[in-house]
């Protein structure tokens, strides 16, 4: 019986107007009750109240003696009696409250409790009541502001406090619970029984190595504490001491062989010691019992591709999947176990989903343009090994960005799209590819335009490098004979003969438009031969006229026709900064960053003092968020024209984006002194404000 129960039981003196005979009575069950012949005492106070008639304290003491024999419901019934007689009485409610308790009608205890607060807020004992009610109820975060409100009181209230604890433990609340568990152990280290309980919370929080010296002694006080087991197996494999966490396991498994709940864990810890067979019986085990959760599933599949069972790893990562579709983790696992099939097209389908979370995610770009490449998708591979080549340098991504312009190039041919082939070759051989079939798919190329000077030349390279290749010697003999038999036909008829340097076919060869600076300047274009490259009249006015649609389309939002005007006109006049600008607009318009970028760069490329092929430069590398790349772009162009307002303008946005507020300020500031556009003034001022508070 509680505290407050003995208070409510305890002997009183009789009411000054009861009669002789009922308070005579009265002592008489008293001195019974002191003696616990409570039966005899429950029938002298009943005879009491047969003569005293609606005396509240005789119906108290009886109420009482009847909780004391368990006869809850008529103890119920007699403090009923006693509420209608004295209805403010809050002592009445506990007593009550502690009855329901006994019985574990929690919820009618709660509403006594509470009716007592009600009534007699002062009496705090009654906090504890209402905390340990709340505890049976499992509404352990209640229970938790009760207890603390008792506490306020009562601090050294150690059952109260060991309450607290087991409910901050309860609620999922370890490190609360370590918190209480440590006062009560540093407070009388001997007394102190949450062992378990403590090394659980302390487990829970990651504090492993003291999680074991408390668990060990749980067990040293109870051999057969399971849970004590279990959690000392958890915090053993956590610290890496596999073998003493296996013991553990084998003890928990021998009491306990349904306990499926930390199969789990335990599979775990056997794929851990490569103990992989049973691992695997240990995850299937748990996932007939628990089929919905996807760890038992992905945790299979980790294992059996440890075993280089690749089907059983794609099943059960499926498996996975479907539980949780969301797993881009098993999507990434599911690509490669694919693609080491050989299944590329299913490697690719994953590939897509991961790069549709992770947009940026240069290992699996890396391994889709692979696969691209292996399903003879070359085009697509192509524009993929050019955006990770941009991205950051791979020697193998290269590599294979020129295996790939070979391998179109040889589609090409054989469709006879001899240009396409041809630029698609020669990209190959300046990338300095070592395939023969580049030289010897060019020399095609080359022969089938009439451009024969160096046919011959081209043939010997891909012998050269391809020596087993006899269809490229038996080629190049059948070119040898065919030019001599020319040669005598042409000398027969007095034919006039073209020197070698009319027939060359040469090709402007530029610095691609990402080249590395030398020296801190970007390199300017080089020509081999100059005569190819005059811009003549006709070819100006062609331009011109060019550019003038590209920019009717452009104000229309017709893009693409826009993007073909300028682009004809680029061939025209390569060298043409404005138009590689105009096209860097459209593509960044279109969210095209990659394409703008190229561009942009372009348009540096042959004029590297051109200050809005910079400051769009820069615009990009910040839209990518590389706020490093893109500050650099905007001081570049106010290293050209200190009054460009706008690098300013841009500059103090990434510096606000770094949290370096001064710099912020000094650049809207300068922005301010070469600003012409009034509109912005008071947008800036705005900002510089809110940055100097």
């Amino acid at each position: 019986m509680s505290a407050i129960a003995a208070l409510m039981f305890s002997p009183v003196s009789a009411e000054a107007y009861m009669s002789p005979e009922a308070n005579a009575l009265y002592q008489q069950a008293c001195t019974l009750e002191y003696q616990h012949n409570f039966s005899e005492a429950i029938v002298k106070i009943q005879e009491a109240i047969r003569i005293a008639g609606e005396d509240a304290l005789l119906y108290t003491k009886l109420a009482g003696l009847l909780a004391e024999t368990d006869r809850y419901d008529e103890a119920i019934e007699a403090y009923n009696t006693v509420v209608k007689l004295r209805p403010d009485d809050a002592f009445v409610y506990i007593s009550i409250g502690n009855i329901y308790e006994n019985q574990s009608k929690y919820i009618q205890a709660l509403e006594a409790y509470n009716q007592a607060l009600k009534l007699f807020p002062q009496y705090k004992y009654n906090y504890l009541n209402i905390a340990n009610v709340e505890y049976q109820m499992n509404d352990y975060n209640a229970a938790i502001e009760n207890y603390t409100k008792f506490l306020e009181t009562y601090s050294n209230h150690k059952e109260a406090r060991e309450s607290l604890a087991n409910a901050y433990l309860a609620a999922n609340k370890p490190d609360k619970a370590v918190e209480e568990y440590s006062k009560l152990y540093e407070a009388d280290p001997s007394k102190f029984k949450f062992y378990s309980n403590y090394g659980l919370a302390l487990f829970q929080t990651e504090n492993y190595g003291k999680a074991v010296e408390f668990l060990e002694k749980a067990i040293e006080q109870e051999p057969d504490s399971l849970t004590s087991h279990m959690s000392l197996a958890l915090s053993y494999q956590e610290l890496g001491k596999n073998e003493d966490a296996l013991r553990q396991y084998e003890i928990v498994f021998k009491q306990a062989p349904n306990l499926h709940s930390i199969r789990f864990d335990y599979a775990n810890l056997l794929a851990d010691m490569n103990k992989n067979g049973e691992a695997v019986a240990q995850y299937k085990i748990y996932a007939e019992h628990y089929p919905e959760d996807a760890r038992a599933y992905k945790n299979l599949g980790i294992v059996y591709k440890r075993l280089n069972d690749y089907d059983n790893t794609i099943a059960n990562y499926e498996k996975a999947l479907s539980i949780d579709g969301k797993d881009i983790g098993i999507k990434k696992e599911l690509a490669n176990c694919y693609h080491m099939k050989k299944d590329y097209t299913s490697a690719l389908k994953y590939y897509d989903e991961v790069l549709e979370a992770e947009p940026d995610n240069y290992d699996i770009k890396v391994n889709k343009a692979i696969a691209l490449h292996a399903l003879d998708r070359y085009e697509d591979a192509i524009e993929l090994y050019k955006e990770i080549t941009a991205q950051k340098e791979n020697p193998i991504v290269e590599s294979n960005l020129t295996d790939a312009y070979v391998a179109q190039g040889k589609v090409d041919l054989d469709l006879k799209n001899y240009t396409k082939a041809s630029e698609e070759f020669e990209l190959a051989i300046s990338r300095g590819t070592k395939d023969g079939l580049a030289y010897y798919g060019l020399a095609k190329c080359y022969r089938v335009s009439g451009a024969n000077d160096k046919v011959g030349e081209l043939y010997e390279k891909a012998i050269e490098l391809s020596p087993g290749q006899t269809l490229y010697s038996d080629e190049y003999a059948a070119f040898i004979a065919e030019m001599n038999a020319a040669a005598s036909t042409m000398s027969a008829t007095t034919a006039p003969v073209q020197s070698a340097e009319s027939q060359t076919v040469t090709t402007p060869v530029t610095t691609p438009a990402d080249a590395p600076a030398e020296n801190g300047k970007l390199p300017s274009i080089s020509v081999e031969n100059s005569e190819e490259n005059v811009v003549t009249i006709a070819n100006v006015d062609r331009s011109k006229d060019l550019i003038a649609k590209g920019d009717a389309n452009y104000k229309k939002d017709d893009y693409d026709a826009a993007i073909d005007n300028y682009k004809e006109a680029l061939k025209v006049n390569p060298n043409d900064e404005v138009t590689l600008l105009k096209l860097g607009n459209i593509y960044k318009l279109k969210d095209d960053n990659s394409k703008a970028l190229d561009y942009y760069k372009k348009s540096i490329v042959v004029n590297p003092d051109y200050t809005d092929g910079w400051f769009n430069l820069g615009l990009v590398y910040a839209n990518d968020n590389n706020i490093s790349k893109s500050k650099e772009c905007f001081e570049k162009v106010i290293s050209f024209d200190p009054e460009y307002a706008y690098a300013y303008y841009a500059l103090a946005i990434a510096f606000e984006g770094e949290d370096n507020k001064d710099e912020a300020v000094k650049n809207y500031n300068l922005f301010l002194k070469y600003n012409k556009d009034a509109n912005m003034v008071k947008v800036v001022e705005d900002r510089i404000n809110n940055l100097q508070k």
